[in-house]
C-alpha cells in the first residue's frame, strides 16, 4: 500500500469539506462502531483461536476440519449465524475487507488498522490452505448445511458431519475460484508493505487460482449444488467473478495501476463477453458486476488508461441508479431513508452500496470529476451525502431511534439469530449442549447471553419495522460479508472526524 496513513491524510484534507457538508443533527462515534464493526469478526472465527483472541466467550472449535480429505481446513470464518464455512460468501468478505483498508486503512485510528489486518489475514489464511492443500483441485465448503442447520448447536460442541467439498477441473466453480482469486490478491495489498514474503505467497496463489477459474470452466452451483444451493447459489454466474479477479490480479501484479501487464490484457481481451456492458445494480457476494466497474474506474481515472473509459460510463450508471433525483434514479427507499434492496438481510446490500459510493467519491475527487447522470453532474460531495445517510441510519437515526449494529448505542438487537451468542458460552456452561437441546435457546425470549458486539443484522423492512426475535433470521441474522464493506465506510467517517 506505500504510506496508506500519508496517502489517506492528503486525500482527507482534499474532502474535509465534503464530509462537513454532509454532515446532519446525528453525531455518531464512527470510530467506536469500527472497532465494535472489526471486533465482529472475532467472534466469527473458525479453529484455534490466537492469545490475543478479544471476544472471550468464544473458544476453539472445528479442529478437525479436512481430516477426513486428508487436509488441513482449519480456520476461517463462519459467515452468519451457523456454523459452515461457505468458500463463496467468505472470499468475498476477504476481498471487501482488504479493500476497506486498502482505501480507508490510513484513516483508521489508533490500532484499529492492526486489528482490521487481523481480520484479513485470519480469511486470506485460510483461503491459502483451501486453494492449495491438493493440487488441481480449490476446497470451496466445509460442512453440509442441512445437517448443520438439523441443530441448534455452539461451534464448540457441533458433532454434525465435517465433510469437505472442492471443485476440480472436472467439477469446476470459476465463481468461487474467481472470488477466492480476487480475495487472495486483494490481501496481498494489504500486505504488500508490511509483510512482503506473506504479500507475495498470497500473489501466487491467486495467480494459480485464477487460471484455474479461467481454465476450467462452469459454475459451482452445477457441480456442488446439492450443497451450496440454495444457500449461497451463484445465481449470476461466473463471469463477473472472473472479471472482478483479473481486475484485483492487475491491481497486485502490475508495477504500476497504468501499465499494460497481463491482466490488463485479459481485462480488454476478455471484458465484453465478460459483462463490461452489463449493468448490475447491486453488489453481493453473488454479483460483482457493479463494484468490478467502481474498481476499474480507479484505473481510469487516476491512471488514465482509456480503454477502460466504458466502465466508468456503467459506474456512473450504478451510481445514478442510487441518487434521488438524478437521471437514471431506480432505488427503493424507505420512509426513514433507507436503501431497500431485499426482504432477506437487506443491510448487506446498504453496506456494501455505502462503501462504493464513497470510493467512487475519493476516485472522482482525485481527478475533479462527477458522475454523469443524464443532464446532472453528481459531484463526490453528493454521494459522500447519501452514504453518511445510510451508515447513520444503521447506527440509529432511523425511525425506530435503534442501532443495527449490536453493542453500539443504548438501543440494539438483543434477540440475534446466531447460534454462540444466543447460548451460554464455553467457559459459563462447560458441559455440551446437544443438537436438540440447543433449539430452546433459538425459541426463547430470552436476550442474547452473550453480545455479539459489531454484528450487523440484517435489518428492517421497506416500512421500517423491525422484528426483535431470533426466529426472525430474513431480519436478525448478521454476516461477516455485511460487516466487511462497512469497516472500509467507517474508516472513512471516523478518519474524517479526527482529522
Amino acid at each position: 500500500m506505500g504510506s496508506p496513513k500519508a496517502c489517506m491524510s492528503a486525500y482527507l484534507i482534499a474532502v474535509l469539506c465534503l464530509v462537513a457538508g454532509a454532515r446532519s443533527a446525528a453525531a455518531f462515534n464512527y470510530a467506536d462502531a469500527l472497532d465494535k464493526a472489526v471486533l465482529f469478526f472475532e467472534a466469527q472465527r473458525s479453529g484455534k483461536l490466537p492469545p490475543g483472541q478479544r471476544v472471550a466467550w468464544r473458544a476453539d472449535s472445528a479442529l478437525s476440519d479436512g481430516n477426513a480429505s486428508n487436509v488441513d481446513l482449519v480456520g476461517g470464518y463462519y459467515d452468519a449465524g451457523d456454523n459452515v464455512k461457505f468458500g463463496l460468501p467468505m472470499a468475498f468478505t476477504v476481498t471487501m475487507l482488504s479493500w476497506s483498508v486498502v482505501e480507508f486503512g490510513g484513516a483508521m485510528p489508533g490500532g484499529q488498522v492492526a486489528n482490521a489486518e487481523a481480520a484479513v489475514r485470519w480469511g486470506s489464511d485460510y483461503l491459502l490452505k483451501a486453494a492449495t492443500a491438493t493440487p488441481g483441485a480449490l476446497y470451496v465448503q466445509v460442512a453440509d448445511p442441512y445437517q448443520d442447520h438439523r441443530c441448534w448447536e455452539r461451534a464448540e460442541d457441533m458433532d454434525t458431519p465435517r465433510a469437505a467439498y472442492k471443485v476440480t477441473p472436472q467439477s469446476p466453480g470459476s465463481d468461487v475460484a474467481g472470488e477466492t482469486a480476487a480475495a487472495l490478491a486483494a490481501a496481498s495489498l494489504v500486505f504488500r508493505s508490511r509483510d512482503p514474503a506473506y504479500s507475495s505467497k498470497l500473489l501466487r496463489a491467486a495467480r494459480q487460482v485464477f487460471d484455474f477459474a479461467d481454465r476450467y470452466r462452469g459454475s459451482y452451483s452445477d457441480s456442488l449444488s446439492s450443497v451450496v444451493c440454495p444457500f449461497y447459489c451463484s445465481y449470476s454466474g461466473y463471469k463477473d467473478e472472473l472479471l472482478w479477479a483479473a481486475t484485483w490480479l492487475h491491481l497486485a501484479s502490475s508495477p504500476s495501476p497504468s501499465s499494460q501487464g497481463v491482466y490488463m490484457s485479459y481485462i480488454n481481451s476478455n471484458g465484453h463477453t465478460l459483462g463490461a456492458e452489463q449493468d448490475g445494480y447491486t453488489v453481493s457476494w453473488d454479483d460483482k458486476r457493479a463494484a468490478t466497474k467502481v474498481l476499474l474506474s480507479k484505473v481510469l481515472l487516476q491512471n488514465r488508461v482509456e480503454s477502460l473509459r466504458t466502465y466508468k460510463a456503467h459506474a456512473d450508471k450504478y451510481i445514478c441508479s442510487l441518487v434521488p433525483g438524478a437521471g437514471g434514479f431506480q432505488s427503493q427507499y424507505t420512509p426513514g431513508g433507507l436503501l431497500f434492496k431485499e426482504g432477506d438481510s437487506n443491510m448487506e446490500y446498504v453496506t456494501s452500496t455505502a462503501f462504493l459510493l464513497l470510493t467512487y467519491a475519493k476516485y472522482l475527487s482525485s481527478t475533479g470529476g462527477a458522475a454523469s447522470c443524464g443532464s446532472t453532474a453528481v459531484t463526490p460531495s453528493t454521494l459522500v451525502s447519501l452514504a453518511k445517510k445510510q451508515v447513520d441510519y444503521i447506527l440509529g437515526a432511523n425511525p425506530a431511534g435503534m442501532s443495527y449494529m449490536v453493542g453500539f448505542g443504548a438501543r440494539y438487537p438483543r434477540h440475534v439469530h446466531h447460534r454462540g451468542a444466543s447460548m451460554p458460552s464455553v467457559r459459563d456452561h462447560p458441559a455440551r449442549i446437544g443438537c436438540d437441546e440447543g433449539f430452546h435457546y433459538l425459541h426463547s425470549s430470552d436476550p442474547d447471553r452473550n453480545v455479539l458486539v459489531g454484528a450487523v443484522v440484517g435489518g428492517p423492512d421497506q416500512s421500517d419495522s423491525y422484528s426483535d426475535s431470533r426466529d426472525n433470521y430474513a431480519q436478525a441474522e448478521p454476516s461477516t460479508y455485511t460487516n466487511a464493506p462497512l469497516v472500509g465506510a467507517l474508516a472513512f467517517f471516523a478518519g474524517a472526524r479526527s482529522a
